[in-house]
């Protein structure tokens, strides 16, 4: 994929995990981040899984992104000290 497809599955994966997660977004730069580590997180849980990872800019690899998101969110919270996770 290319380095603009990562930022938008990114960007997307990002705000919608921040939103399930702690119910308001985190900013524009961290959503980002934390969503593109996101699809690294989700794409090598899912194949350590012996499911495909992120394959491009389609549905499965935004939920990949987004679950990945998801764990990086609550592994970023927990480690910040956060009492409440969800």
């Amino acid at each position: 994929m290319s380095l603009l497809a990562w930022l938008v599955l990114g960007l997307v994966a990002g705000f919608i995990a921040s939103k399930l997660v702690n119910r308001t977004g985190s900013g524009i730069i961290m959503d980002l981040f934390l969503g593109v580590v996101g699809a690294f997180v989700g794409g090598f849980l899912f194949t350590r899984f012996g499911h495909a990872g992120v394959t491009g800019l389609n549905l499965y690899s935004f939920m990949v992104a987004t679950l990945g998101a998801v764990v990086v969110l609550v592994i970023f919270h927990a480690l910040e000290g956060r009492r409440r996770l969800f």
